[in-house]
């Protein structure tokens, strides 16, 4: 284990720093423009049966599964180029890659992001992001569930995590407590939807845009970060 960063900032990727909701959007319009509206409905009911089975959305997975169900389809040996090819890098909010290197002022960036092991590492290296965090990427099936890893990997006396959903965020923080700081930018339809909002407490900080942190005095941030014993809604406390 190599000596402790003093700070390392953990980004999330879908939502967060690349727009994964306008991705879905392209992949639903090139489902319809293909397969029609049978076909496309079909994909993404796919889609969400793989969802609640790993943890996380499968595009290839599904795919696969959509390949067996069509016959052999000829029109589905273009999807691999569709997939693999899509323009990434013009799917990064803006300034993404400019608060990648203003973080660096004051500690170690890391993303860390849920997904398979072929589609999010490509989506990572064509959007630009791989490089920008010179390799230091970590793709897991859940990451809130693999903290030991992160910090054996990059050991910190203290982690900024900035991630479009609650739910990993309290999760993370009932395990680091006081050794972590939260970040919930509000972009995406998971981070806007008031049902995930009102069933989690709320970030140390919440940012409307991505680009919003580079504005942000984050020692003053970090400096003004509670003790973390905040009453959660059942009335107990972490």
């Amino acid at each position: 284990m190599s000596a402790p960063e003093k700070i390392v900032f953990l980004l999330d990727v879908d939502n967060t720093l690349l727009d994964g909701d306008r991705i879905i959007s392209d992949i639903d319009s090139h489902f319809y423009k293909v397969f029609g509206d049978e076909g496309r409905l079909r994909y993404w009911a796919i889609a969400e049966s793989l969802r609640l089975e790993l943890g996380y959305v499968d595009y290839l997975g599904a795919v696969q599964r959509f390949r067996s169900e069509s016959k052999e389809d000829p029109r589905i040996l273009m999807l691999s180029s569709f997939f693999l090819d899509y323009p990434f890098a013009e799917r990064l909010y803006p300034r993404a890659l400019d608060l990648l290197n203003h973080l660096l002022r004051w500690g170690n960036t890391v993303i860390v992001s849920d997904g398979d092991m072929i589609f999010q590492p490509r989506k990572i290296q064509r959007s630009g992001l791989w490089d920008a965090v010179e390799g230091r990427v970590l793709i897991y099936q859940h990451k809130e569930k693999m903290l030991e890893d992160i910090e054996q990997r990059f050991p910190s006396h203290h982690y900024v995590m900035v991630d479009d959903k609650l739910q990993i965020l309290t999760a993370m923080k009932k395990i680091w407590h006081n050794r972590l700081t939260t970040i919930f930018p509000r972009q995406g339809h998971y981070a806007l939807d008031p049902a995930n909002i009102a069933a989690y407490p709320a970030a140390d900080m919440s940012i409307e845009y991505i680009a919003d942190l580079i504005n942000t005095d984050v020692p003053a941030l970090l400096h003004h970060t509670p003790l973390f014993t905040r009453n959660n809604h059942d009335g107990s406390t972490f």
